[in-house]
């Protein structure tokens, strides 16, 4: 074997490993526990892809832990009372509280949407509800678009979603890697200032 290739063969091993080593320390932020549970802020936000998450944000809500909720991402079709329908129980003095934004796309656009919302309600402290899995990656396009804010992060664990044995399930494990790309893909991009495509929250979200 040429010493080129045995050089190759040794880059593409290190490689793999840092890759596995990444993955497995991504596999236990996502196993992450609630942080401060019980700490009030200013207002919750929301991350849609779920309806774990809309009834943990709603029951963060009536519990008040905070005054405001802010739902992003939602369907531009989609109104509270067709949302109010997926929930077991809701107290009808709560509707004032909520806000829908129609314009996210994705946890970027997710970020950018809260971000108007927060700066116009003047709010310093947000609780972030989403799944496990995508803590990780919500958790850095929020920091970047809101250095200032405080963010208290609060995981929702879908039952779908094998969280201590992923790699077991094609499903789980499938979405474990996707996640974990994506994660490093905004993370390279930060770290290295990688500029990002405009966004344009005009346009209508992909089908």
């Amino acid at each position: 074997m040429s010493k080129r290739r045995i050089v190759f063969i040794g880059i593409i091993s290190l490689a793999f490993l840092f890759w596995l080593i990444g993955l497995l320390d991504f596999a236990k932020h996502v196993r992450m526990p609630i942080q401060s549970p019980d700490e009030k802020t200013d207002a919750i936000v929301s991350l849609t892809g779920g309806t774990d998450r809309l009834k943990v944000s709603v029951n963060l809500l009536k519990q008040g832990l905070a005054e405001k909720l802010f739902i992003s991402g939602v369907n531009k079709k989609t109104n509270w009372m067709s949302i109010a329908q997926t929930l077991d129980d809701y107290p009808q003095e709560i509707v004032d509280k909520i806000t829908l934004g129609h314009v996210a796309c994705n946890t970027k656009e997710n970020a950018i949407e809260s971000k108007d919302w927060i700066e116009r309600n003047h709010f310093k402290s947000i609780r972030l509800v989403t799944a496990g899995y995508h803590i990780p990656r919500s958790k850095i396009e929020f920091k970047h678009e809101l250095p200032d804010i405080k963010i208290v992060l609060h995981p929702v664990f879908p039952e779908k979603f094998m969280h201590d044995s992923w790699w077991k399930w094609p499903g789980s494990a499938g979405l474990m890697l996707e996640e974990y790309h994506k994660f490093l893909a905004v993370k390279i991009m930060y770290l290295f200032h990688i500029p990002n495509k405009k966004v344009d929250l005009s346009k209508d979200c992909p089908k």
